[in-house]
């Protein structure tokens, strides 16, 4: 399957292919830090994703509430021990 990750730096677009969805999601990730705007990575079928849906969808990533709520557990597990 194809990958294309589009961004956007002032008035110029940038599109760039890929054949792994690692490399896609690696490169969107990148182009963010580098300070681009509506950064994307899109399949083969169209669905669009910003890489950090991407990567939340792909590994599970937690909502920041759920991660207090994980870390106030642990806390506590730790005074008890």
């Amino acid at each position: 399957m194809s990958f294309t990750v589009t961004a956007r730096e002032s008035a110029r677009r940038f599109a760039y292919q890929h054949a792994s969805l690692l490399n896609a999601l690696d490169q969107g990730m990148s182009l963010i830090a580098a300070g681009m705007a509506d950064v994307l990575v899109a399949d083969g079928n169209g669905l669009a994703r910003t890489p950090a849906d991407l990567y939340r969808h792909l590994f599970g990533g937690r909502s920041a509430e759920s991660a207090r709520a994980l870390e106030g557990r642990t806390g506590t597990l730790a005074l008890v021990a």
